[in-house]
């Protein structure tokens, strides 16, 4: 510090210097050999940029001379990490980096706080409501508490470094470990706030809804910049929580006060709260018998982990140029288990979909659909299109080429899609050049139109059960895919053939052959910050690590 100090010509002042050396004059001090250090470096500056004579028209010659605007500015471009350091180069440096304006500026562009500590809205609360009335019986007019501290005299710095910069490690995307059912937090800084906002998909079958949201705790600044960890589970407001963080991209959230989460009726008023809010109907509603036993077991199960949840990270995927869209978070129909959160992302030839949010047959974290995009397939006209028996010829088709190639990868694939795969390649190019090979060389019946990116006309067929009867009537490609499916506890696990149906940049469909079904999806458009995987190999490691974690 010492060395960067004298190089920037910021080293101490001649002052200091000379009750240094008044100090120590009978003895050689080391301040005599940084000032002749520090002339010799000046002499030397000087002589390149031309002597003494020019030295005003080359501007400043140390940082010190820099007037505090512009120090400000400078300041305000650094790490906040970095600050605390400057602040022992000399008494100037401190007394500028005490100015608000810079580590404003750190918390929005680290962290993207938005709000002005002056004027800050709690979320949730309006100002108006920061006072509650308590009122006390031997005084008819009662008194006012406050429910959360002043604000007005807590500064930046404070906020910076008690609580945005410790809690640094918990902000982005995390998966909790419910089980099977698993979930989506998403943890940012809200104000004054650091919360964890559940994401909940919208009710059934209503893929077009936006995404729901509950907070499940909060972090804040308190009274002598301490920092407050509260549980927001429960109908009786915030009360005392705690976070621990353990092992890296994993954290743990406990609640002290568990006696906030139960209601008056007991669990029969907790369950019907619950039904609500889930699935935004009553027990009643709910005429068919498994769907009922499904329902309740999921109540069962996740209110045991109310009192403690553990969340591993998880990161959306990094945008690539030969993506046939843009990967990301999608809500999807899934029968009788209602709407389920998949991750949709790109592995050069190949479009996987990750279930994020899960269910006792197929749990969160596991590889719902895989489709190879080297394998794109022409629908036929719309007549041809409601036959399932045409659509199952068409794929099962492709199905069984691509068993004989996983039994014989020395083979080389056979038809006009495979060949133009095969010669450009994987990823986008593999792809064109399957689409040109099918528009020279036909596949008799089919049309070869619909293998063009241009919209054509989309039907399911009969006989395919869809929770969604208003779908998109046109769609833009199909292709070749698998879909996972299994018995109850993840029993028999097996991919079966079906049909990705890509309907534009913001849905795409799943026929489940086997299953005579079809499962729509819509893309989330909440805006997620700190969430992106920074490279491809991360993303790719992250999910291997998911699909252990429920296999």
């Amino acid at each position: 510090m010492a060395v960067c100090a004298r190089l920037c010509g910021v080293g101490q002042s001649r002052r200091c210097r000379r009750r240094q050396r008044h100090n120590q004059q009978d003895h050689g001090s080391d301040s005599d050999m940084d000032e002749e250090e520090g002339e010799r470096i000046v002499g030397e500056t000087q002589s390149v940029t031309g002597g003494p004579e020019n030295s005003a028209a080359a501007g400043p010659s140390s940082l010190l001379d820099l007037p505090p605007e512009i120090l400000v500015e400078v300041f305000s471009s650094l790490p906040g990490t970095e600050l605390p350091n400057l602040a022992l180069v000399c008494k100037k440096f401190r007394q500028i980096l005490n100015t608000e304006t810079i580590w404003r500026r750190r918390c929005t562009e680290e962290f993207g706080m938005r709000e002005d500590l002056r004027k800050m809205e709690v979320v949730g609360v309006s100002s108006r409501e920061l006072y509650a009335k308590r009122v006390n019986p031997r005084v008819k007019s009662g008194r006012f508490m406050k429910l959360l501290p002043d604000y007005e005299h807590m500064d930046y710095r404070d906020v910076y470094r008690h609580l945005l910069h410790p809690y640094r490690h918990i902000l982005g995307l995390w998966q909790p470990d419910i089980g099977p059912y698993g979930g989506l937090l998403n943890v940012v800084v809200d104000g004054l706030f650091i919360i964890g906002w559940m994401y909940l998909p919208p009710h059934d079958p209503r893929v077009e809804d936006p995404m729901r949201r509950r907070p499940l705790f909060r972090i804040h600044m308190w009274e002598s910049n301490k920092v407050a960890v509260e549980c927001m589970y429960g109908h009786k407001g915030p009360h005392k929580g705690d976070i621990q963080t353990g092992k890296k991209d994993e954290f743990s959230t406990k609640c002290n006060q568990t006696d906030h989460h139960r209601m008056p009726g007991g669990r029969q008023e907790e369950f019907r709260t619950w039904l609500e809010e889930e699935w935004g109907r009553t027990l009643e509603d709910i005429f068919h018998e498994h769907m009922q036993e499904l329902i309740l077991m999921k109540f069962i199960y996740t209110s045991q982990y109310d009192n403690c949840l553990t969340y591993r990270r998880i990161y959306l995927p990094p945008r690539m140029p030969s993506d046939l869209l843009q990967p990301g978070l999608f809500k999807g129909t899934y029968g009788s288990h209602g709407l389920e959160i998949v991750m949709l992302s790109f592995h050069g030839p190949c479009a996987r979909a990750t279930k994020l949010t899960g269910d006792p047959n197929v749990p969160a974290g596991q590889l719902t659909l895989d489709v190879d995009l080297n394998r794109p397939v022409c629908l036929p006209d719309l007549v041809h299109q409601r036959s399932i028996e045409e659509l199952s010829r068409l794929v099962l088709g492709m199905h069984e080429e691509a068993q004989r190639e996983v039994q014989n990868p020395d083979v080389a694939p056979q038809g006009a899609a495979s060949e133009g795969a095969v010669a450009g390649g994987a990823g986008a190019a593999g792809l064109e050049s399957a689409m040109e090979a099918q528009s020279e060389s036909p596949q008799p019946g089919p049309s070869s139109s619909s293998a063009s990116s241009e919209a054509q006309p989309f039907v399911l067929p009969l006989g395919v059960m869809t929770r969604n009867e208003v779908y998109p009537r046109t769609c833009k490609m199909c292709f070749y895919g698998t879909g996972l499916i299994a018995g109850h506890g993840f029993t028999s696990p097996e991919r079966t053939p079906g049909l990705f149906v890509l309907f534009d940049e913001d849905h795409f469909g799943f026929i489940w052959l086997e299953l005579k079904s079809f499962s729509l999806y819509s893309r989330l458009t909440d805006r997620l910050a700190h969430a992106y995987a920074p490279d491809m190999e991360r993303f790719e490691a992250m999910l291997r690590n998911m699909q252990s974690w429920t296999s």
